[in-house]
């Protein structure tokens, strides 16, 4: 999966400053703190599916502990989600509430087949 980092001021001024292009590897763990707060639903959205498609049904979002504003906002985007059955914070040895562990709905034999 390929996702295009964003900058901190909105719009490319030159070539120079055109958003990076990074490969996010698809392993089921998925660290954000190099994203931008604004990028992570359309990240999430894209990797949690992408999962699906490999059949990977359990994924490690990793947003770190600090004031929990990014965790909060992780778990409102994953609470709004239809493809998602369950989540919860990470136990101890796997991050701890700086990580969300996300149960995905496995999809129907009949939509596979669509």
């Amino acid at each position: 999966m390929y996702h295009q980092v964003m900058q901190d001021n909105n719009l490319p001024q030159n070539d120079s400053e055109i958003p990076e292009v990074v490969e996010i590897p698809i392993t089921g763990t998925i660290d954000l703190h190099t994203f931008h707060p604004r990028e992570i639903s359309d990240l999430l959205s894209e990797y949690l599916k992408e999962c699906i498609e490999r059949g990977i049904f359990e994924v490690t979002i990793i947003h770190g502990k600090g004031a929990g504003v990014l965790r909060e906002r992780v778990h409102r985007f994953l609470s709004s989600c239809d493809f998602v059955a369950d989540f919860r914070l990470a136990d101890a040895r796997s991050g701890g509430w700086g990580a969300t562990v996300t149960i995905l709905k496995k999809p129907d034999k009949a939509e596979k087949n669509d």
